[in-house]
């Protein structure tokens, strides 16, 4: 019988990618939350422009917010131009937004921006991972494990 396939979303163009995130943070679940943007904001992003190396999320009150993510100026922009590092809302089903929550404030985990994409109707999307923080000596432990499963692969493909 074949392995479930993980759940993906329909990623068409990726804008910016967290990749530092899955080796600092221990992923447990993902969501895809839509993005309340400006037109400015849009079209620089359609640009490729845009960063979310030292973002992340929070919830506050009923809301989800992304903190610190920088999308610069649009080049062609007047003086109704966007601000670049300003609070965005992420846009989320209220269940959601309460799980989301409950493990923030009980739990002690963290909401981290994986990437920003437009999906297959051009909407732009943030993958967001529910996630705990890695201390030193896992990261260790993780990197260890993840050169092992690499040479794992490489013996069985020699021998077989």
């Amino acid at each position: 019988m074949p392995r479930p396939k993980p759940e993906t979303f329909d990623k068409k163009k990726i804008v910016a990618e967290n990749r530092r995130a899955r080796f600092d943070y221990a992923i447990e679940d993902k969501y895809e939350a839509g993005i309340a943007l400006t037109g400015t904001e849009v079209k620089s992003l359609r640009f490729g422009e845009g960063s979310i190396a030292e973002s992340y999320a929070e919830v506050d009150e009923e809301e989800v917010w992304l903190v610190n993510a920088n999308i610069p100026e649009f080049s062609h922009g007047n003086r109704f131009n966007h601000d670049p590092k300003r609070r965005r809302k992420l846009l989320l089903h209220e269940r959601e937004i309460a799980k989301l929550h409950g493990a923030v404030a009980r739990q002690g985990m963290t909401l981290v921006p994986l990437s920003v994409y437009f999906n297959s109707r051009g909407r732009a999307k943030v993958e967001l991972a529910l996630a705990k923080g890695r201390k030193a000596h896992d990261k260790r432990d993780y990197e260890k494990e993840k050169d092992w499963k690499r040479e794992q692969g490489r013996l069985m493909r020699q021998h077989g």
